[in-house]
């Protein structure tokens, strides 16, 4: 089992930035795919960043990122802490949602778009809300 708790979320005006932290317990050995995801109110969830490893966490870590955040959002993970962290900046209202950090093993996501990423994903925090005012 692991157990994931986003924290960080809050109002800010656009333009600004946040800090998410994700903090993972328990078994996260194998699941070596963490992603952030967002639901905006009326839509589905989306992925927007994702890192992955080798079988156990390393600092040395992929990432990718949807187009909708490259070049704002930055994922990062602190191996000593087992804390992941979305640094979001240049915000804008459009990113405006709840976010949840979720754990996969990347075999059962590898190829998956950013749409369906969610559906691949083994393990979710219960998420922190991100407003954006205009």
């Amino acid at each position: 089992q692991v157990q994931l708790v986003e924290s960080g979320g809050g109002s800010v005006q656009a333009g600004g930035s946040l800090r998410l932290s994700c903090a993972a317990s328990g078994s996260t050995y194998s699941r070596n795919y963490m992603g952030w995801f967002r639901q905006a109110p009326g839509k589905g969830r989306e992925g927007v960043a994702a890192i992955w490893t080798g079988a156990a966490w390393t600092p040395y870590a992929n990432s990718a990122y949807a187009n909708s955040v490259k070049g704002r959002f930055t994922f990062t993970l602190d191996v000593a802490k087992n804390t992941l962290y979305l640094h979001m900046n240049s915000l804008r209202p459009e990113d405006t949602a709840m976010y949840y950090c979720a754990a996969a093993q990347r075999g059962a996501v590898c190829g998956l778009p950013w749409t369906h990423l969610h559906y691949g994903m083994d393990y979710w925090g219960k998420g922190t809300l991100v407003t954006i005012s205009s």
